[in-house]
């Protein structure tokens, strides 16, 4: 199992980077965000996920732990595979993901190439749960997907998830909590504080008398 490549760019291209380690070149899939930051001739640290099957090895590559958890949780869901989750992460960044699914936006999701409107409500809808527990900082991902709580494909700031824990401690679950702070976090703006998204999460939720 390769987890990690330290080396030089050789060679980039539609999907893909050659990258020589000691002289020996590693071909590596990659999202076109991934493959953008990347310039040939520069050296890179690429996190990697091996895929072994029958009649190939394949190699994906990523800039940072978290969009490989997010490569590894969207490719939990049925009908995602390697090809449809970098093509999910080249159009949404973790951030925006997060957000995408915290608010059941399947036209985002949608955005990316070969995902359809079913597919993509099949991601929001199985992800939810999953990426509001992870935005809490859980360590504990899907069955099959281990994700550590500094690398959570969460990609939230931490202003939002004190909000977001504010709110499940008052009873809300953690996907309705994360769905309404994310709403409120998009009218609010760049820099809301955590009062500021209580109750604008609460306001989205309709809620009883909180004394907010």
């Amino acid at each position: 199992m390769i987890a990690l490549l330290k080396g030089r760019i050789e060679e980039l291209g539609g999907g893909w980077a050659v990258i020589d380690v000691n002289g020996v070149g590693y071909l590596v899939f990659c999202s076109s965000r991934t493959l953008g930051q990347l310039n040939v001739g520069e050296a890179a640290t690429i996190h990697t996920e091996t895929h072994v099957r029958e009649d190939h090895i394949h190699l994906y590559g990523f800039l940072d732990n978290g969009e490989r958890a997010w490569f590894r949780l969207l490719t939990t869901v049925q009908g995602v595979g390697a090809k449809v989750a970098l093509a999910i992460l080249s159009v949404l960044s973790s951030d925006e993901l997060t957000h995408a699914i915290a608010a059941a936006d399947k036209a985002q999701v949608g955005r990316a190439s070969g995902v359809g409107p079913k597919l993509a409500q099949r991601i929001v809808t199985e992800l939810k749960d999953k990426v509001a527990s992870l935005a809490l900082g859980s360590a504990a991902g899907p069955k099959g997907v281990k994700v550590a709580a500094s690398a959570s494909p969460g990609g939230v700031g931490d202003n939002t998830r004190d909000a977001v824990s504010a709110l499940v401690n008052l009873g809300y679950s953690p996907s309705d909590a994360l769905s309404a702070v994310s709403h409120a976090a998009s009218k609010a703006g760049e820099g809301a504080g955590v009062e500021e998204l209580i109750k604008g999460g609460l306001a989205e939720l309709g809620p009883k008398e909180h004394g907010l």
